[in-house]
């Protein structure tokens, strides 16, 4: 756990947060919520995955760090019983709150709420190269090999286990097709070039799976 909240002090502190003991405790709170046990996908290993992307690609983005205080925080609400974007508010909420807390200034916290809210319906605008990457890492799993995607989607099977058969292909269905609509499903061209056909493919094979 150690390395993981390392991870979140470097990005808060290279943001303006006040060091101290509040700091690393917000970060093991944050973890906290990652493990809880009704979740299957949007677990710990999600944020990892999603930190390592920000990690690796942070020359694409312009406030890296900020990125990586999204990325942290995205989830940080997830109720799979939740209607719409109410976790993804509810995310950036507990953004502004922890991070104004923790004496980052409002500029950087209002950057980092837009950001947690573009995860909603990962859309980006042309130019958004901190947003661009931060929905280019959370879109990642889906550009994975075909046995990886299926363990996602059965995650997230698991995940809306209350939710009928029935209704859950329905709601499904509708999401993939929400995602193959978007003119593109990454943004960065590094990263497009590697992941947008392999994840196309692997979203048009969940979808007849469905149908």
């Amino acid at each position: 756990m150690t390395g993981l909240i390392d991870r979140w002090v470097a990005a808060a502190l290279a943001c303006g947060a006040a060091d101290g003991p509040a700091l690393t405790a917000a970060g093991v709170d944050l973890l906290a919520r990652w493990r809880e046990p009704h979740r299957r996908y949007h677990t710990e290993r999600h944020l990892r995955a999603v930190l390592d992307v920000v990690d690796r690609h942070a020359d694409l983005a312009a406030r890296p760090e900020r990125v990586a205080l999204a990325a942290w925080t995205h989830d940080a609400v997830y109720d799979p019983r939740a209607a719409g974007d109410t976790n993804e508010q509810a995310s950036a909420a507990l953004a502004g709150t922890l991070l104004t807390g923790l004496g980052v200034p409002a500029g950087t916290v209002a950057e980092v709420r837009r950001l947690v809210l573009l995860t909603a319906g990962h859309r980006v605008t042309p130019g958004d190269r901190d947003g661009a990457l931060l929905c280019d890492a959370d879109l990642a799993i889906l550009a994975t090999p075909p046995e990886v995607y299926a363990g996602y989607a059965a995650a997230i099977r698991a995940e809306y286990a209350h939710v009928p058969e029935a209704d859950f292909r329905t709601g499904r269905a509708r999401v993939l097709d929400g995602l193959l609509a978007l003119p593109a499903l990454f943004r960065l061209p590094p990263l497009a070039a590697r992941w947008e056909e392999p994840a196309r493919a692997n979203l048009h094979r969940e979808l007849a799976s469905l149908r």
